[in-house]
């Protein structure tokens, strides 16, 4: 993991991973508790966090889209799927994978 965090690829994808958990737990723990067991406090935490982490994620990727001069297409998927249950991953195993090498100038 450490290896991973040495280039700015690698904070895009941990950001990617945490952000995915994060949606999945809104959608598979905290809205459930709401809307089902009419308990909503965690909604607040778990929404707050994933909010900071979904505006974090979206300024890394258009970052990281500028700094590696990826197209618009690929730009735009990787934005795309962030509204999308497990799109995170996805991204990380097709997209930032296959792009974390820097454009030689």
């Amino acid at each position: 993991m450490n290896k991973t965090l040495n280039n700015q690829i690698g904070w895009l994808r941990l950001i990617a991973l945490i952000e995915g958990i994060s949606f999945l737990l809104i959608l598979f723990v905290s809205m459930p508790l709401k809307y089902i067991w009419n308990i909503p406090e965690p909604n607040i935490y778990i929404g707050y966090s994933h909010g900071i982490l979904f505006m974090l994620y979206i300024i890394t990727v258009l970052f990281m889209s500028r700094i590696l001069k990826w197209s618009n297409k690929v730009t735009f998927m990787a934005l795309l799927v962030s509204v999308i249950p497990f799109g995170t991953f996805w991204a990380d195993k097709t997209i930032f994978r296959a792009k974390s090498t820097l454009p030689k100038n």
